[in-house]
């Protein structure tokens, strides 16, 4: 795992589970709509708008 995977893990922004020999990693996401409403949502919607 990068510096920057255990970051996002340790401040609960995404989780991993282990899968073979490889780690699943997921956006937590209703923890971060908890902690930031819209967050995402905006974020997605100006990423499909800007193509």
């Amino acid at each position: 795992m990068t510096h920057h995977w255990r970051v996002l893990r340790d401040s609960g922004v995404i989780w991993q589970r282990p899968q073979g020999r490889e780690n699943m990693i997921s956006l937590r996401r209703e923890d971060l709509d908890a902690r930031f409403p819209g967050l995402l949502d905006t974020l997605l919607k100006v990423m499909v708008q800007a193509g």
